[in-house]
């Protein structure tokens, strides 16, 4: 269970990509710029019908500043350049989490 005070906030981004491998490399090389805005950690999944469908669930040290770096035209470039079809960004605070 969450400690109590504890704060964490996430970001939940679901999208289809042209190509899984083409955009996994942008992704990688991008790790940097997104831990310098401030991304904590993050996980990738697919869909298991379509491997080009990715989530990608991510924990930030504010909501502000993830949505200053997805939304940021830096950003909105190498998405293109990656082959990002139709972004979905949900921003979530978390309220509990635990193990069973």
């Amino acid at each position: 269970m969450q400690k109590p005070g504890v704060h964490v906030q996430h970001v939940l981004i679901i999208h289809e990509v042209e190509s899984y491998p083409a955009w996994k490399a942008i992704f990688d090389q991008a790790a940097q710029i997104r831990k310098d805005a401030g991304e904590i950690s993050y996980q990738l999944l697919r869909y298991d019908t379509d491997a080009n469908n990715i989530v990608h669930f991510s924990r930030w040290s504010s909501l502000a500043n993830a949505r200053r770096f997805f939304e940021s035209p830096e950003l909105v470039e190498i998405r293109k350049h990656a082959g990002v079809k139709a972004p979905d960004f949900i921003y979530l605070d978390e309220i509990e989490h635990g193990v069973l």
